[in-house]
């Protein structure tokens, strides 16, 4: 996939696709067919610090860190993003997420990874 801004992090979503984190501070979505989807930025209305880890979670949901920030945000197929941690990390960057609702966050700030358990619909 070209015309990237400093691709940092990627991720596979549900849908064959997958969603990448550029340095310029963006986040881009991809079909399975590796088009262009949309930009969160662009999508949401949202602007990023410094955009790290991105993961999906069993709903379709993308969840972001921002290093610049120092958050962790939940943007959702339908709807407002969602700040899901918004203190007590100093430099977040690698996430995952579980399909119990569990958010793993790696704080390179503070040398650990710190575990968050967040809202999510019932299958």
């Amino acid at each position: 996939v070209p015309n990237l801004q400093g691709p940092r992090y990627i991720s596979p979503a549900p849908n064959g696709g997958f969603v990448v984190s550029e340095e310029c501070g963006d986040v881009k979505v991809f079909t399975s067919s590796r088009k262009l989807l949309c930009s969160l930025s662009s999508k949401y209305g949202h602007r990023f610090g410094n955009p790290a880890g991105v993961c999906v979670d069993v709903n379709g949901s993308i969840l972001v860190a921002d290093e610049q920030r120092r958050t962790v945000h939940l943007f959702p197929e339908h709807g407002a993003p969602v700040c899901l941690v918004s203190a007590g990390l100093r430099r977040p960057n690698g996430v995952a997420c579980s399909s119990f609702g569990h958010l793993f966050v790696a704080d390179t700030g503070e040398n650990c990874v710190k575990v968050f358990k967040y809202c999510m619909r019932p299958p």
